[in-house]
């Protein structure tokens, strides 16, 4: 997802790596590019000039024009202000004690009755019975629709195809959800084409008589500003109480997403990213910025693996990282477990620095390219899977022949490696509350460059300065010298 804006975005952050100077001048032809990127990505207009107010102003202080790394440093501005565009979010269902009603609002073909089933079997993970309500009475398919969702998720599902009144559909059904002690009520109300007055009367008096516990709005990612018109127009009739963003997992742009909160002030609150019913994730903010910047998500990583990966294995994994141990054999066995159509283009976007590899495998044969990539390894001897460090630009051309395949494409995987064993070791003898906790805090601070890497501190190497470097970090030292003078005057 997001394609062009990350393309945009990290065009703009190379634009300041190998610049002998950084000057307000250069600054502002990056941030020109950001502000490019967010145009055609059909961000609104409003959002994009708050957004450029706040990120140009930190970025032209001193301290980032001083900076060893500017281009970094401006990676992380905006990442922070791109949390802050979005945010901040609670994803959290608040269910009651006895029982639960949410109204799922929605144009048509916004997906909105394929949400209802998703939010169903979200609900059921936790251990809570639902009922499915088809009070979408405009469309008799939709009520077919919603029968065979609650077939295959094994829900209940209320309709009566004899009553007119979509008000005394849902009446009725909160009436057997309380009879029957079920906690939790889901509405699939009427959608529409566009948005028009009876439609939004019909959801007003829902809402009056049924008194439903939260309003959702179900919007298409990929329709950019109409999504945030949509927004607005059903907040107005209903006071939302949050979004759940569809279709992401297709060419959207992005404008909507970090358009509709600060536009609207409702927030999203899940975002769909396929089509299966376990396709449906809480939005996080720090996430999707990762994402965005093509930094990854290893909070959602952590938590899609630990629901689909096999647990013998992840079993297996955990004790070799406590050992602080994780090669190429271990990479292949990760890539294996995700290696079907769907969950493989999903993981691979939300591991950091597997962004141009997911990039290489969108819109083709997941099952094919996999066979190559991992004819790549299996290319290897038993020893260069073990310590893949000492594979050398002869042992890569070797091993590209022996797979079939050209010594980039070599290059390429270790590369992918090398970013994925960084961030597995860092969390080596951690159990999975403290990874996903790590992985928040790395999320939230901004610590992968859009490469995938952890961005760490420049340490010292030992080698010898060059003249250039020697001059530019005595430069900086003076620039804090005569910082701290002016601040002791």
């Amino acid at each position: 997802m997001f394609e062009s804006l990350q393309e945009g975005l990290q065009a703009a952050f190379k634009s300041l790596r190998g610049k002998g100077k950084l000057t307000e001048a250069n600054m502002r032809e990056g941030l020109r590019l950001v502000e490019q990127s967010m145009l055609e990505a059909d961000v609104s207009y409003s959002v994009i000039q708050d957004f450029m107010a706040r990120v140009t102003q930190e970025a032209l202080g001193q301290k980032v024009l001083g900076a060893l790394d500017p281009g970094q440093q401006l990676v992380g501005i905006v990442h922070q202000h791109l949390i802050n565009v979005m945010g901040p979010v609670d994803p959290s269902l608040n269910l009651k004690g006895d029982l639960t009603v949410f109204m799922m609002c929605g144009l048509q073909g916004s997906g909105k009755t394929t949400t209802c089933g998703k939010l169903a079997r979200l609900i059921q993970g936790q251990g809570k019975k639902v009922l499915l309500v088809a009070a979408d009475l405009q469309r008799p398919a939709a009520i077919d629709q919603l029968h065979v969702i609650g077939e295959q998720l094994g829900v209940e599902v209320y309709s009566d195809r004899n009553e007119k009144d979509p008000v005394k559909v849902c009446q009725k059904a909160v009436q057997l959800a309380r009879s029957q002690h079920l906690p939790v009520v889901i509405l699939d109300t009427a959608g529409r084409l566009a948005i028009d007055q009876e439609l939004m009367q019909q959801l007003s008096n829902i809402d009056r008589h049924v008194h439903p516990d939260q309003a959702y709005l179900v919007v298409d990612g990929m329709t950019g500003q109409d999504a945030v018109e949509s927004a607005r127009a059903f907040n107005s009739a209903l006071e939302l109480d949050g979004l759940i963003m569809t279709k992401l997992d297709g060419d959207a742009r992005g404008g909507a997403v970090l358009s509709v909160k600060h536009v609207t002030g409702v927030p999203i609150k899940f975002i769909g990213t396929g089509e299966r019913f376990d396709a449906l994730e809480p939005f996080r903010p720090e996430g999707m910025a990762g994402r965005i910047l093509g930094m990854g998500d290893i909070v959602e990583m952590f938590r899609t693996a630990q629901e689909t990966f096999d647990q013998d294995q992840m079993r297996q994994t955990e004790e070799r990282l406590r050992q602080g141990e994780f090669n190429l054999e271990d990479f292949r066995k990760h890539l294996d477990q995700i290696a079907r159509p769907g969950l493989l283009q999903k993981m691979l976007g939300l591991i950091p620095g597997m962004g141009d590899l997911k990039k290489m495998m969108d819109g083709v044969d997941a099952e094919r390219d996999m066979k190559g990539l991992f004819g790549i390894i299996d290319a290897m001897t038993p020893r260069e899977r073990r310590n893949p460090q000492i594979i050398d630009q002869s042992r890569r051309i070797r091993i590209a022949k022996g797979a079939g395949a050209e010594p980039q494409a070599v290059n390429e995987l270790l590369k992918q490696f090398d970013g994925m064993a960084g961030l597995m070791k860092s969390m080596a003898g951690k159990g999975m509350g403290d990874r996903l906790k790590m992985a928040q805090d790395i999320q939230k601070q901004g610590l992968f460059d859009p490469g995938g890497r952890l961005a760490k501190p420049k340490q010292s190497t030992g080698k010898r300065l060059t003249n250039s470097e020697r001059e530019q970090h005595a430069r900086q030292l003076e620039r804090e010298r005569r910082r701290k003078k002016r601040r002791s005057d």
